[in-house]
């Protein structure tokens, strides 16, 4: 049986860091207000010149070497974002076009925070139907272009980044045991970006005048939703193989929140130890922020052959989602 199987992984970042202390000068908030409630230092922000593709190109590059993979090779490129250069064409096609990956198809999907976990259940099923053989999953993101920095409540929360994975057709049984993805509509508007689209296009006279380029977000119901489907999705794909929290040696869970990753632990049974932590570092990088850490985890040596890892992820839309893989 053919298995989807991530052999390489790759992550880039902005030089620009913003702290909470340089936060304390555009709005009215302290770092330890910011600590206490969400558990970020700092995060990164894109230089003018800088862009999605710029992030997940690099990432992509990076990610291509380690697996010992050529662009030429791939049969499919797939990124998941909410901030692509343009609304269209598709970033993923710029990104094509920067690797030279000339037999890949390219688009990009958009399920905000869970954006990689979706692209991650794609690629595992063109692998396992035979449709493709060598796919580049991405997530990325300059948030920090949608973000209203004299809004308090969300501006200390978000920041830019990528991340990438080369996923191979594997026989071995290693690669991806399950991925699962859900979505829940009915509470799309306590997560969104109202301008700039086709309700309220750029065009319109009050679309910066009321800053509807900008997101928004019920922070407080975003917290309760996220860590009730972070925990059931987690719980689908430990019952979907038949494991235990006491089997997973590592959950790299979306970084939105502190709170959210220590709730989400507490649910599913995993302690703290056995859970990947860097959104102090970056922020929430919302679908690259998996992707990210993941890399992270990798070049840092916490991930061993044979290891049970589990991916978990919520994001607008509702949409939220996991992915069980043996390392």
């Amino acid at each position: 049986m053919l298995r989807a199987r991530i052999t390489g992984t790759g992550s880039a970042v902005p030089d620009k860091v913003l702290t909470n202390h340089d936060l304390e000068k555009l709005v009215d908030t302290n770092d330890e207000w910011i600590t206490t409630r969400t558990g970020i230092k700092q995060r990164r922000i894109a230089a003018e010149n800088e862009y999605t593709s710029t992030f997940a190109t690099l990432a992509a590059r990076r990610a291509l070497e380690m697996a010992n993979v050529s662009p030429e090779e791939l049969d499919l490129i797939i990124l998941g974002t909410v901030t692509p250069d343009f609304p269209f064409p598709a970033t993923s096609c710029i990104i094509q076009k920067e690797l030279g990956a000339h037999n890949a198809a390219a688009f990009d999907l958009s399920a905000a925070c869970s954006g990689f976990i979706y692209g991650l259940n794609m690629a595992e099923a063109y692998i396992k139907s035979g449709m493709a053989r060598k796919v580049l999953v991405m997530g990325a993101e300059v948030l920090t272009r949608i973000v209203d920095f004299a809004d308090r409540n969300t501006c200390i929360l978000f920041g830019d980044g990528a991340g990438a994975v080369v996923v191979e057709a594997d026989s071995a049984e290693q690669g991806i045991l399950s991925s699962h993805i859900f979505t829940n509509g009915t509470h799309w508007g306590l997560l969104y970006q109202p301008g700039c689209g086709g309700r309220n296009p750029a065009t319109a006279a009050n679309t910066f005048t009321d800053k509807l380029h900008y997101l928004r977000m019920e922070g407080n119901e975003v917290f309760k939703h996220a860590v009730r489907a972070m925990g059931d999705a987690a719980v689908a794909a430990l019952e979907h193989n038949a494991v235990t929290a006491d089997d997973v040696s590592l959950l790299i869970p979306h970084q939105a929140n502190r709170r959210i990753i220590e709730a989400t632990g507490k649910r599913v049974g995993i302690p703290e130890e056995r859970i990947f932590v860097n959104l102090h570092k970056y922020g929430n990088t919302s679908s690259a922020s998996i992707p990210l850490a993941l890399d992270e985890a990798n070049r840092e040596g916490r991930l061993k052959s044979g290891d049970l890892v589990l991916l978990d992820a919520f994001g607008g839309g509702f949409t939220y989602g996991s992915v069980l893989l043996k390392w």
